[in-house]
């Protein structure tokens, strides 16, 4: 398979021709699914339809799935990993390791380790949390209020995994991260099982709108690239139907999938200061490489800056959808590949005409990230 670069140097971008013809095993959707119905805060989070983004784009029609509000949390990373903490819980039960509570172990940028600090506070359980530099103050006091240990590192995220990493080597603890690496892979995989409920309720959703036949074209904010390996399992692994174009989008300052799409093969990019803290990210996941790039993967990838995702966000915002910057990036990723020099060839290049249906996934609310570039 042949990539391609955009015909406009100024965007970074890179297309990948034939990806929608690979398929893959579904996700264990109906058990992941039946585990989240059983919680007692779960509840679908909308799909809106945005007609002035359809006009927009040229496009038939354009849906926001709006995770501002995920199992009590302004972010979708809930999902994934209650359903991780559920199966390590679950297994270390089965296996008659010693009772009592253990230490859940996680880094993050803000969302994934505040999801791990309130299952923890309400399984019982304890968390320590390892936060790089770049996350704003509110983010970090907000997953102290969920009564875990928090160490603030002077690095980035790919630091604060690494220390975290050391810190779960007790028998009593447990690394409970989203990304990964040779040797850990299990959990990081439960945690992208987890995903699959957000891309099963799309369907739904979709199909309630008139749109039985599913989008063809979904846009994915990345930073280690779990979700995108999600939604390409969900869509990938349908037995039957279209499979709708994937458009991974990035921050220009951590475009890590782009740089391995570029190289061929997974490689660490330096991150630097970004509004998209979630995706603030250097290094793509072991586990979702090979859905990303070698099994047939993503359709395209662009990285936008941060001016792009605050305009995407305010503009969400005047519609009625509340969403932070790595949200937004979706919007901001459609906008730069759907509009400018050059899109009539990345158009043709996802299949896209005046008919398409696009859904954009945006991952956080406004709550999630508090940020205040101006908007240029």
């Amino acid at each position: 398979m042949s990539d391609n670069a955009s015909p406009s140097s100024a965007l970074p971008w890179r297309v990948r021709p034939g990806a929608r013809q690979w398929r893959c095993a579904p996700a264990p959707t109906a058990a992941v699914r039946a585990f989240h119905s059983s919680l007692a805060d779960y509840f679908p989070t909308p799909l809106t339809e945005l007609p002035a983004l359809a006009a927009e784009f040229a496009v038939g029609r354009v849906f926001v799935k709006d995770e501002s509000c995920r199992l009590g949390l302004p972010a979708f990373k809930a999902l994934g990993a209650s359903w991780a903490i559920h199966r390590v819980l679950a297994e270390r039960a089965a296996s008659g390791e010693r009772p009592g509570p253990v230490t859940l172990v996680t880094a993050t940028d803000g969302n994934h380790g505040r999801a791990v600090a309130r299952l923890a506070r309400r399984l019982g359980q304890q968390a320590h949390v390892y936060v790089p530099e770049g996350v704003h103050p509110r983010a970090v006091e907000a997953i102290v209020a969920e009564q875990a240990k928090v160490t603030e590192v002077t690095g980035s995220y790919d630091d604060a995994v690494r220390l975290a990493s050391e810190a779960a080597a007790d028998p009593d603890t447990v690394l409970v991260q989203d990304s990964a690496w040779p040797g850990y892979e299990r959990i990081p995989g439960w945690i992208v099982e987890g995903y699959s409920t957000l891309c099963a309720e799309i369907d739904e959703q979709l199909t309630a709108a008139g749109v039985a036949a599913g989008p063809d074209l979904v846009a994915v904010p990345v930073g280690v690239g779990s979700l995108a390996q999600a939604v390409l399992t969900h869509y990938r692994g349908r037995p039957a139907g279209p499979a709708p174009a994937l458009l991974a989008v990035e921050p220009e300052t951590a475009a890590c999938v782009l740089a391995s799409l570029d190289a061929g093969e997974p490689v660490s990019v330096p991150t630097a200061r970004t509004v998209m803290a979630g995706l603030n990210c250097g290094t793509p996941s072991r586990n979702a490489w090979p859905y990303l790039y070698l099994y047939g993967g993503l359709d395209a990838a662009v990285a936008v800056p941060d001016a792009a995702a605050a305009r995407a966000a305010a503009r969400l915002a005047a519609l009625g959808v509340s969403s932070g910057p790595c949200g937004a990036a979706a919007l901001a990723g459609c906008h730069a590949a759907l509009t400018g020099p050059g899109a009539g060839e990345r158009r043709t290049a996802l299949g896209l005409d005046s008919a398409s249906v696009v859904v954009l996934l945006s991952t956080e609310g406004a709550d999630a990230n508090p940020h205040s570039t101006v908007v240029h």
